[in-house]
């Protein structure tokens, strides 16, 4: 079959629906919808590093978006890239392969080789020099630099691809099968839309859930130190920005549906798996913290999954607990290939595509994440002290360098439960009961039952070093789940746990 993955760029579940009305209807209303989809890391390279691996952070070690931290790094690039999904559907199952957008956000860096590196895996490549622009960009058109300037016609980037991508379809081989990659900067800052939409949504602001701009109590020093409430600056600049992305989308939803239409003209459509997502969430005021991710919460961590293709009933919706890191694996089954011969820490989606029954499916996954933060203090917020970055004007400061997390996000027929635990002096906990509390206002960490505290920090322990087939063992509350007290570290007490060492 062919294969076509929509990458969108920081979006949301809750803000796709307005404005990808025609992606729906291609998608989401003809296939299936997972309404319980994650990303392992809520930062773009970590999680993009986790779609084309298959893999966990701790075992593909891109831990954020810098080349230090192996964002496109020589690391990344002689370790993990040979061996990523497109680089096994181009050698292993014969597929003619097809990449535009953004790759990773330091790819095209000198010191990683610029533009003039083209990832293994790939027979075609459109790849951004770094992070998102909508104009005036640079393009690695098959390791040859191509300059775009800021005229609507031939340079608004989200056009160019359509553009590319359907020029693609046009002229492939049909000897082979296909896949594509279409990485769109939408709906990532700096929020440039399309000319003709920028009076769009005129009376669109950001979702006032019960999280919107309160204090995060009982939180992380980093979200506690969010300003409640919110100047009234702040909540304008959140608003206009989440108005501005909606319109951005806008331009996506047109691209999807030039492809889809072309597929169809071209007699494939019946044939191909078609896929959309994102690389993470966004927040815009949850807990008074203006806009971004990297945060633990459900608004950062949970993103849209849409899959229509061969034996996809439409209009479904599906609620196992799927990741990120399951879309390697899923594509790779699709194309035939053994998925034992692989070091992929996710599942194939194909059974829970077709709807068989009695699949046996994970209950819990693993999130975590390495903060940021700059050795001397932000100089708009000298007072914060230095290990903070991302700050904006009124001294709330998005990301820290003890902002180092790792939970259990669990999902059973019993239990909707997040554990976490942080990498800093206290070894904070955060622990949500989803069922009663969605929105995460109330950290249950110091009531909760200690026995469940217990057997969740053991299987924190066991996620973070696993690799492959253990890290699909069974979750806390799974029948065949086993623990053995004897095996934590008792002497240290529950919360003395480290992991940063594991993380690196």
């Amino acid at each position: 079959p062919g294969i076509l993955t929509f990458l969108a760029d920081t979006l949301l579940v809750l803000s796709f629906q307005t404005p990808l009305q025609k992606t729906n209807a291609l998608i989401a209303q003809m296939g299936i919808t997972f309404v319980n989809a994650y990303v392992p890391s809520a930062l773009c390279c970590p999680s993009r590093a986790s779609i084309l691996t298959g893999k966990y952070p701790h075992n593909h070690h891109v831990v954020n978006n810098t080349l230090e931290g192996n964002c496109s790094s020589k690391l990344w690039q002689k370790i993990q890239e040979p061996y990523t999904f497109p680089a096994l559907l181009k050698a292993m199952c014969g597929y003619q392969t097809f990449f535009a957008g953004k790759y990773l956000n330091e790819y095209g860096a000198e010191d990683a080789g610029g533009v003039g590196h083209v990832p293994p895996g790939w027979s075609f490549w459109y790849a951004l020099e770094k992070n998102s622009k909508y104009y005036n960009y640079t393009l690695s058109v098959n390791g040859k630099a191509r300059r775009h300037g800021e005229n609507y016609s031939v340079d608004y980037l989200t056009d160019v691809l359509a553009n590319m991508s359907l020029d693609f379809l046009e002229y492939k081989s049909n000897f082979e099968p296909f896949f594509m990659m279409i990485a769109t900067p939408a709906p990532h800052s700096p929020w440039t839309p399309a000319p003709q939409y920028t009076k769009s949504f005129q009376n669109v602001s950001a979702p006032r859930n019960s999280n919107f701009n309160i204090h995060g109590k009982n939180k992380h020093w980093l979200i506690r130190q969010a300003k409640t409430p919110m100047t009234n600056s702040s909540i304008q600049f959140l608003d206009d920005a989440y108005r501005k992305r909606w319109q951005t989308l806008l331009s996506v939803d047109d691209l999807i549906e030039k492809l889809v239409k072309k597929l169809e003209v071209n007699g494939e459509l019946d044939n191909t798996y078609i896929f959309y997502t994102s690389d993470n969430g966004f927040h815009t005021g949850q807990f008074s913290l203006p806009i971004d991710k990297r945060q633990l919460y459900e608004f950062d961590i949970k993103v849209p999954l849409l899959v229509r293709g061969p034996g996809i009933k439409p209009n479904q919706t599906n609620k196992m607990l799927v990741a990120n890191i399951d879309l390697g694996p899923t594509i790779l089954d699709i194309a035939g290939y053994d998925l034992n011969k692989t070091q992929m820490d996710g599942m194939s989606l194909l059974p829970l595509l077709r709807g068989e029954k009695n699949v046996t499916w994970r209950s819990d996954f693993l999130v975590e994440y390495q903060g940021e933060g700059y050795n001397g203090s932000d100089p708009t917020c000298p007072g914060l002290g230095p290990g903070v970055t991302h700050c904006f004007p009124d001294c709330v400061c998005e990301d820290s360098y003890n902002n180092t997390y790792a939970c259990v996000r669990t999902l059973s027929a019993s239990w909707d439960l997040q554990y976490c635990e942080f990498d800093d002096r206290e070894v904070f906990v955060e622990v949500y009961n989803l069922t009663a509390d969605p929105h995460q206002i109330n950290n249950i960490a110091k009531t909760i039952d200690q026995e469940i505290l217990e057997k969740m920090n053991y299987r924190l322990m066991m996620l973070q070093s696993c690799s492959g087939a253990t890290c699909r063992t069974p979750g806390v509350f799974d029948p065949g789940y086993r623990f053995d007290p004897r095996l934590m570290f008792s002497n240290h007490g529950l919360r003395a746990r480290r992991f940063s060492a594991q993380f690196l």
